[in-house]
């Protein structure tokens, strides 16, 4: 991707200080493959909220912005509480914001779903279980 395109890395949010500290951490390995800022955001309970998280991007040279919700699969805050928190157009996942004065699109992107990396990642915690 290209250091114009950033990626803001959304997590559900919760009580549990961890939960922050799990997306925190799965940003920073993002950002290591990326060239581009990596920022967070939350639906709920945590902050940044989502709308912070877009002007997190202020000062930055983005022309794009790739909302990456961490979860397994669709449901309602992918498909209508995500779009709706950023003013996008849910049946497209895509819309555009102002940083800077300038127009950004913003893209949303599809939750982590059924890959072989997941499917691998979920044998080693079963396996990780029997020790």
């Amino acid at each position: 991707m290209a250091d114009d395109v950033g990626i803001l890395v959304l997590g559900h949010g919760s009580t549990k200080p961890y939960n922050k500290e799990m997306v925190e951490k799965c940003a920073e390995l993002i950002g290591k493959n990326h060239d581009g800022p990596v920022r967070i955001a939350f639906l709920n309970m945590d902050e940044p909220n989502i709308a912070t998280g877009l002007e997190s991007f202020t000062g930055s040279k983005v022309k794009t912005i790739v909302a990456l919700p961490i979860f397994l699969a669709h449901g309602v805050h992918t498909l209508e509480d995500i779009p709706t928190e950023l003013s996008i157009d849910p049946a497209l996942r895509r819309g555009n914001c102002r940083l800077n004065g300038d127009e950004v699109e913003i893209r949303c992107a599809e939750p982590l779903g059924v890959d072989e990396c997941i499917a691998s990642l979920a044998y080693r915690r079963a396996t990780e279980a029997l020790k």
